[in-house]
């Protein structure tokens, strides 16, 4: 035993490990007869009732992406890398290391940016996925890439590449159903995500357009400037202003909102960076906080009009109005009257407005929940993983394993 290594594990080359556990090649794993290739060089122009080919951004959801088709002629010499049910795909050229697996009852092939790899029947393929996967091994592959302007995990360094195999094919499975587990919890919520936003998105075009009008109102809406509505000005504070664990919010040309210890405002606001991610980052607020010199504070809403609704008027509609008003400069940026002259279609009435803003702003609560839901589950599963992956964990018994 090494020193500093607790009892039952041992030191190996791809870290600490169970001593019952082995490190093995990639191409010690694969069926003999079905080495290591990678797919289709050349994919050519979609295809209608082509082959469906495998890309990288499509690695982790086979069954469900809408896949590229290619010519049967441009797919057919590479017939040797036609994968099937089972099989673990990881990227090799471009974005390093993204893995899938192949689901069952698949006809198509890959692009030559994948790798297939056709797991022995001994071994568990998935969960020679989740190790491939895992931050410990990700961060290994990285210092086996070469290449500058184009990166490339090479098939010849993938075979000889070392994983961390448990002595029994019942482990190996025990490990990748547990973290399967969470997968799905995963794949659950990002589908749930995508639900909610294409609802949320199209209860946006009905609503604040009043395609659709809510119960009980009625009138037309009418067509505002933003500059009638509120009044605009930039911030006088610079980056260097902020404090790191200051007592006020302090806007700057980011989503992330630093601290201050000082505040120039104590109201109703709308912040809208003037310059950078143009029309792409809208802040509300309500209270104390400070403004950047390039951050456009939209305060003092005059009596009738809801700081909410036009938050999410210029969240959905501000953008495109934005780009084509922009001054190009170093970098794209915008002026006064951009904002002062940007055209709202208001509703007659602030309930009507507040009651849009509500329905809205739930949405986004209940969006928020789901996000962060899954942050906390993506954070479970990588815990799981180093604890799982590594042998920290036994989910069998060691004397059942090697029995």
């Amino acid at each position: 035993m090494s020193a500093g290594v607790r009892a039952g594990y041992k030191q190996s080359e791809v870290g600490v490990i169970p001593e019952d556990w082995r490190t093995e090649a990639v191409a010690d794993l694969v069926e003999p007869t079905t080495p290591i290739c990678y797919g289709v060089v050349q994919v050519g122009q979609y295809t209608e009732r082509g082959v469906p080919i495998v890309a990288i951004k499509f690695v982790k959801e086979i069954a469900h992406a809408a896949l590229h088709r290619t010519a049967f002629n441009l797919e057919q010499p590479y017939a040797r890398s036609r994968p099937k049910g089972g099989d673990v795909l990881i990227s090799i050229k471009g974005t390093i290391g993204r893995v899938g697996i192949v689901p069952n009852g698949f006809q198509g092939n890959i692009s030559r940016e994948l790798a297939r790899l056709r797991i022995r029947q001994d071994t568990c393929s998935e969960y020679i996925a989740h190790q491939l996967e895992s931050g410990a091994t990700q961060q290994r592959v990285m210092q086996a890439v070469v290449g500058t302007t184009r990166l490339e995990f090479s098939i010849a360094a993938l075979r000889q590449f070392q994983l961390a195999i448990p002595p029994s094919n019942e482990e190996q499975c025990a490990i990748a159903a547990a973290l399967s587990d969470v997968d799905a919890l995963l794949g659950g919520l990002d589908r749930l995500i995508a639900k909610k936003q294409g609802l949320k998105v199209a209860a946006m075009q009905q609503l604040l357009t009043g395609q659709t009008r809510l119960p009980g109102f009625s009138g037309e809406w009418e067509v505002k400037r933003l500059g009638e509505l509120a009044h605009i000005k930039t911030g006088k504070r610079n980056n260097e202003d902020k404090v790191e664990d200051g007592t006020y919010p302090f806007f700057v040309r980011s989503d992330f909102v630093e601290r201050i210890n000082s505040y120039s405002h104590d109201c109703e606001a709308i912040l809208i960076p003037g310059e950078g991610r143009i029309g792409d980052i809208f802040h509300y607020i309500k209270g104390r906080f400070d403004v950047h010199q390039r951050v456009y504070a939209i305060t003092q809403f005059q009596p009738g009009v809801s700081a909410k609704f036009v938050h999410l008027y210029m969240r959905m509609h501000f953008g495109a109005w934005a780009m084509q008003n922009t001054v190009k400069a170093t970098v794209d940026s915008l002026r006064l009257p951009t904002f002062e002259n940007f055209e709202m279609q208001v509703p007659p009435t602030e309930d009507e407005q507040t009651a849009i803003a509500t329905i809205l702003s739930d949405m986004d609560t209940e969006l928020a929940a789901l996000q962060a839901r899954r942050s906390k589950t993506r954070a479970l599963k990588q815990a799981m993983m180093q604890e799982l992956l590594t042998g920290r964990i036994r989910l069998v018994e060691p004397l059942k394993a090697s029995a």
